[in-house]
């Protein structure tokens, strides 16, 4: 049954992808920096770092709004290769960018998006993840260097943007929820969300 008046929701994330996302579904929220330190920890797996920081985020905003439901997402993109994974985050800069769309030519990576939705007054919490499988086409520098000049996906991890001119980098796509590859899988984050009291069709 739906609360007729929830509680407050937030996203705990200053990304405008996530926040994007998350207003598809149509219900208020707010948006708030968790301010959650996102090195990697010596050998910590990459599913581990997602989901760890999923949960720190939301964690970190719980605890100052103790009577919301907050939600907390990580995405890492990892490439396998005959030295092992090398997990790709966001590039940050153009030289960067460039080199893990050279590394990731004609290979596929794994996109794995780690959420956490909780609430610390009640003291619940729901955690999930969504794999994403991704296999780019041959890519040669002149076709890195035009896409990252005209895209400059610089904040994303794997540093390409899949719902933009990213698309054309690719040979498939391979995900049970094309919302997840963006930041935040919206499927399982609405049955979620529907489960705890919110009204979604």
């Amino acid at each position: 049954m739906f609360l007729k008046s929830p509680p407050a929701l937030i996203l705990a994330s200053t990304s405008i992808y996530r926040r994007e996302l998350l207003a598809r579904l149509r219900l208020p929220f707010s948006c708030v920096a968790p301010g959650v330190e996102e090195s990697r920890r010596a050998g910590e797996p990459p599913l581990a770092l997602a989901v760890r920081l999923a949960r720190a985020k939301a964690v970190a905003v719980a605890l100052q709004h103790p009577d919301a439901w907050v939600i907390g997402s990580d995405q890492v993109a990892v490439r396998a290769g005959s030295s092992g994974e090398s997990m790709l985050g966001k590039p940050g800069t153009e030289a960067l960018c460039i080199e893990q769309l050279r590394g990731s030519s004609g290979r596929s990576l794994s996109f794995l998006t780690a959420v956490a939705v909780l609430r610390h007054n009640g003291h619940s919490a729901y955690e999930f993840v969504d794999t994403t499988q991704v296999t780019f086409r041959a890519l040669d520098d002149d076709t890195i260097a035009r896409y990252v000049a005209r895209e400059a996906p610089l904040d994303c991890a794997g540093g390409f943007k899949s719902e933009g001119l990213g698309v054309t980098l690719c040979e498939s796509i391979h995900s049970v929820d094309p919302s997840a590859l963006i930041g935040l899988p919206l499927i399982q984050l609405s049955k979620v969300l529907r489960g705890v009291g919110f009204e979604l069709p």
